[in-house]
């Protein structure tokens, strides 16, 4: 019964979402209080592998902010599985805004990306009932020079979600700023806390 009524509540969401896009509204940001809470959701690039825990982006962005930034990184994680783990994670630190970078390693895996976009959507949908506000990031596609895919773009519009899909294309593209074929070192995460902390004061959040 409890799931039941979590599907109608996000169903009702979605509903009302198209809504507001529907009537043009641009998003924009509620200006975060001076205890809010920012949670850092995702896989491995929010967890920070590839550079110590302290380098990764949501502790350089408690620096920048300060505010008190949760890393709910997961590596390996996938749409599927974020899914499922967010409603817990939401309930456990009851966040102001939440940054959303997944995806990543179902577009790893040529997993499906409709797939991913519906589970995404899940996503915006779960952090808006909970009464926080939504920041997504794109992943690019496995192509070295591609830009996030499309389902990104498609999702920041659909929902109307300030949106970054250029940042992570542009870090991944630099090779001095990762680790890795697909993680950043702690020069990359600087470069990424910097931009969402700049997203963040252009959106009105801070």
């Amino acid at each position: 019964m409890k799931r039941l009524l979590v599907q109608l509540k996000v169903a009702l969401y979605a509903g009302l979402a198209l809504l507001l896009v529907a009537c043009g509204d641009e998003a924009k940001l509620t200006p975060l209080p001076s205890d809010g809470v920012i949670l850092a959701f995702g896989d491995s690039l929010t967890d920070g592998v590839g550079a110590s825990r302290d380098s990764a982006y949501p502790q350089v962005l408690a620096e920048l902010s300060g505010l008190r930034v949760i890393n709910e990184g997961v590596s390996g994680e996938t749409t599927v599985e974020g899914v499922t783990r967010l409603p817990i994670v939401l309930g456990t630190h009851e966040p102001d805004l939440v940054i959303l970078m997944e995806g990543g390693n179902d577009i790893l895996r040529n997993m499906s990306h409709a797939q991913a976009k519906s589970n995404l959507a899940q996503m915006i949908q779960m952090i808006r009932l909970s009464g926080a506000e939504v920041v997504m990031l794109g992943i690019p596609e496995k192509n070295l020079f591609s830009d996030s895919a499309d389902f990104y773009d498609q999702l920041a519009e659909e929902y109307n979600v300030v949106y970054d899909g250029e940042i992570m294309s542009k870090l991944l593209k630099t090779r001095s700023l990762k680790s890795d074929s697909i993680h950043l070192n702690s020069a990359g995460y600087q470069k990424l806390a910097e931009r969402i902390y700049a997203l963040l004061q252009e959106q009105g959040a801070l």
